[in-house]
């Protein structure tokens, strides 16, 4: 098992990823760069790998419908080039609120185009032959009856560092989830409970490793939260910090029944719970949206409290499948609390 974080993107991110240099020195094997919509992933990654030796990069997530496939590939290329191989490209459909919002972008099938850019993604890498493609979404070159006619098929100027960089797909729904185990080299979801995982995607990720390439590997579960390690009361409670973002997912990111983060919440069997916060969120009542997150949610979804409880989060996760332990450090020390974290390890 190795450790990930999250870059924080609300604030400053300067001094965030200076705290990445020294989590890297205390061992810290992947940080993980959003992007939503404020500043871009790509530039913070190029700066990450500028600043650092050997820590992974990734985008998690890159929107699918920002880009264009190849651009996609290009930047993933590039990232991998300047960081010496150590680049990672995390991606997902985000959901209509942003892509539309935001975008202006209609937000359609979004499995077709996750399968579709990873394939043309890989494609560009490779540089086995000039980019070709035809697909339910994507054609290249564009045919003429939709462009000028002029568009021919071309190949990677530059020559990747690697001929396929890894790719993380982030899954919540069941067929998103299955077709991630089966194309994909990792996963990453969003308010991992571990004690529900099985039960929620288990026969989802085994019909997708069911058609799974071998040359993918075994696929990679990247999930965790906070992480605070003390015997006091207050450690225990750092969890609740978590409970504003809960609530901002859980009732604010969609409209009744269009939010995927509620219904994975009803999934886990908080469905009073996730129709109460998402009411409360959507009336304009935040504060009592993050009250009204289940505490079971939020103990399970993070990993703070005493060395024992924690070292038993830790097991959880792994026994539920998880590669990288994706932590936030909080309430002490952060360069000490990766250093412990990783001795366990």
């Amino acid at each position: 098992m190795r450790i990930s974080m999250p870059l924080q993107y609300a604030g400053e991110p300067k001094p965030a990823v200076d705290q990445v240099v020294e989590l890297e020195k205390a061992g810290l094997d992947t940080v993980w760069v959003a992007e939503v919509y404020g500043y871009d992933s790509p530039t913070l990654m190029g700066y990450i790998a500028a600043r650092t030796e050997r820590v992974q990069i990734g985008s998690a997530i890159l929107p699918l419908y920002s880009r264009t496939p190849s651009l996609i590939a290009q930047t993933a290329a590039g990232l991998d080039y300047l960081s010496d191989g150590r680049a990672v490209l995390g991606l997902g459909a985000s959901g209509p609120q942003v892509i539309e919002g935001w975008h202006g972008v209609p937000y359609t099938k979004p499995l077709a185009r996750t399968r579709e850019v990873v394939e043309i993604c890989r494609k560009v890498w490779a540089r086995e032959e000039r980019l070709t493609h035809d697909g339910k979404i994507f054609t290249l070159p564009l045919p003429p009856d939709q462009g000028t006619g002029l568009g021919k098929p071309l190949k990677m100027i530059n020559h990747p560092v690697r001929s396929s960089v890894p790719i993380y797909v982030a899954a919540l729904g069941e067929k998103n989830v299955q077709m991630t185990a089966e194309i994909a080299e990792g996963w990453l979801p969003h308010l991992f409970i571990p004690e529900k995982a099985d039960a929620i995607w288990g026969e989802a990720l085994a019909a997708g490793k069911a058609k799974r390439d071998p040359s993918l590997g075994e696929l990679e579960i990247s999930a965790g939260g906070l992480l605070a390690i003390g015997e006091d009361e207050e450690t225990r409670k750092l969890a609740d910090f978590t409970r504003p973002m809960i609530a901002l997912y859980v009732g604010g990111m969609g409209a009744k029944g269009k939010n995927f983060y509620n219904s994975l919440a009803r999934r886990y069997g908080y469905e009073e719970a996730a129709e109460k916060i998402q009411d409360l969120y959507l009336d304009g009542k935040k504060d009592k949206a993050a009250a009204a997150v289940p505490d079971e949610m939020v103990e399970l979804t993070n990993l703070c409290g005493p060395e024992s409880h924690v070292r038993e989060r830790v097991e959880a996760f792994r026994a539920a499948g998880v590669t990288h332990l994706n932590v936030t450090p909080v309430g002490g020390d952060p360069v000490k609390l990766i250093e412990k974290l990783k001795s366990w390890l």
